[in-house]
């Protein structure tokens, strides 16, 4: 019994810490990123490294790479945030400052928001921004959107994490989701002690959703003797680029219905989209079009965020989740697990507001915002392509157009000496090629094996958010880097 005691009291270590813990792996902030961080420092205390700067390329974290906040929405927050500077004796002068339209704004969030902005809201959070939110929905869609079904979630992330609390019970319980994927998903199910089981996005026709592979995802789980709860779909995809077609969607839709799983719309990238003839739709536009049948029937909870699209406010934290055809009182269980969280940050909630109800054509900040919006995606379109088009040149490179999203995904050959050096120093072989680059030039990528690939090939994922300037760098670095590797393992 003492030395039982003894156990329970001994400090916290590896060995007796949460094991879901030490299982779940998040990629986008591994290993590689912490080495980054060391040589930054290097660099900052004037070590002389191989290359004069880190190019972070492995998290889509715009404003963290140059990307300047959009005028509007950066306006309306400040005025929130010190509220005094709308009191009567201050407006004249910041009537010479800010926008009328903008200070509008302001009044109108301030006085439906009891308390301010550092008072708690409800759980689903502010009544006024969810109804911003489903006027959003109707009109991206054409359907009504019921607003007690609008939660607002610290980013997607959250409500993602929500969800999977939700409908995944035991190990026996399963959610098929992409190969390759964003970890959130496997990092969030190893960690509630559930399962994920993969189906392979389709490499050759552009990263597509093939309804081949989703059956077979299905089969395997079900020979495994695991229940299939739920369909994970990232569009725009993430790491991969890709953008559904609605053909595509509505096969997906119909798989949903039959088997009676939940589909997990992940739709945080829907601005992202750069080719006009494959536009983002969004499954609940799909699925109403689709009949009563597929509109009443299928389960889809969709997820969106502000981190992304041409807003990148990343820090700020703001997202949402949309439940359609979820039996009410799992949406009370819902909303229990959100009262837990108390609310999510009240500044991310009106910049979700912001983001789905901006500046109108005839308003003061329209001209501005549009610009800044326009010129974001443009450059974004920009930079993915001339990345793409520059992997594509290398040899022993292969990638897919980014069609959406913030990534390329491309292919890498691996020297199988360079494989065999892998497995000494105990990495993978994509791992072991993207800890050479950082270590020689400096730029920061995920390997492949960190999101997922099919056995025996490599990829890496890299972010296009870097200014034009520094992509044109990283490609530099890229290809004198990738022709000496190959010849150090020829």
């Amino acid at each position: 019994m003492a030395l039982g005691l003894a156990r329970l009291g001994s400090k916290l270590n590896l060995d007796n810490i949460n094991p879901r813990l030490l299982k779940a792996q998040y990629a986008m902030r591994g290993r590689l990123v912490l080495r980054a961080e060391e040589l930054q420092k290097q660099l900052k205390a004037g070590k002389t490294l191989p290359f004069k700067s880190i190019i972070s390329c492995n998290l889509g974290n715009p404003h963290a790479v140059g990307q300047k906040a959009l005028t509007y929405p950066s306006q309306v927050l400040s005025l929130l945030v010190n509220s005094q500077l709308l009191n009567p004796e201050n407006l004249e002068v910041i009537k010479k400052i800010y926008p009328s339209d903008v200070i509008e704004r302001a009044q109108r969030y301030l006085k439906g928001i009891p308390g301010g902005i550092g008072a708690y809201t409800g759980t689903k959070g502010l009544q006024m921004i969810r109804d911003e939110v489903a006027q959003f929905l109707e009109k991206r869609d054409g359907f009504e959107a019921n607003t007690d079904n609008i939660f607002l979630t610290a980013g997607a992330s959250q409500g993602v994490a929500f969800w999977l609390n939700t409908i995944l019970r035991s190990p026996y319980d399963t959610l098929l989701v992409p190969r390759p994927q964003y970890p959130l998903y496997a990092a969030t199910i190893t960690l509630n002690g559930a399962s994920y089981t993969s189906y392979d996005l389709d490499e050759p026709t552009g990263w597509s959703v093939q309804l081949r592979d989703i059956q077979r995802a299905y089969n395997q789980a079900e020979s495994e003797g695991k229940r299939v709860r739920g369909l994970t779909l990232i569009n725009p995809g993430n790491p991969t680029g890709q953008v559904l077609d609605r053909k595509n969607m509505e096969e997906l839709v119909m798989f949903c219905h039959e088997h009676s799983i939940v589909l997990m719309a992940d739709e945080v990238y829907q601005a992202n989209y750069y080719n006009p003839d494959r536009p983002f739709i969004s499954f609940k536009k799909v699925i109403g079009e689709m009949g009563p049948k597929y509109k009443n029937g299928v389960e889809l909870v969709s997820f969106h965020s502000c981190s992304k699209g041409f807003l990148g406010e990343c820090g700020k934290r703001g997202g949402f989740f949309e439940a359609v055809n979820i039996d009410e009182a799992v949406m009370n269980q819902v909303y229990k697990m959100g009262s837990i969280n108390l609310c999510s940050n009240v500044i991310g909630q009106v910049l979700v507001g912001l983001m789905v109800n901006p500046p109108k054509p005839g308003e003061p900040s329209y001209e501005v915002y549009k610009k800044e919006q326009t010129a974001q995606l443009k450059s974004l379109a920009s930079k993915a392509k001339k990345l793409v088009d520059a992997f594509n040149k290398l040899d022993g490179f292969s990638c897919q157009q980014a069609a959406g999203a913030m990534y390329a995904y491309p292919s890498i050959n691996i020297p199988p000496k360079a494989v065999a050096a892998a497995k000494e120093a105990h990495m993978a072989p994509d791992e072991f090629y993207c800890a050479n680059l950082l270590e020689q030039t400096g730029v920061v990528v995920v390997p492949g094996a960190g999101v997922g690939q099919k056995d025996g090939t490599y990829h890496f994922r890299t972010t296009f958010l870097p200014s034009e300037t520094e992509i044109d760098d990283m490609v530099s670095r890229i290809k004198v880097f990738h022709k000496d590797f190959v010849q150090r393992f020829k």
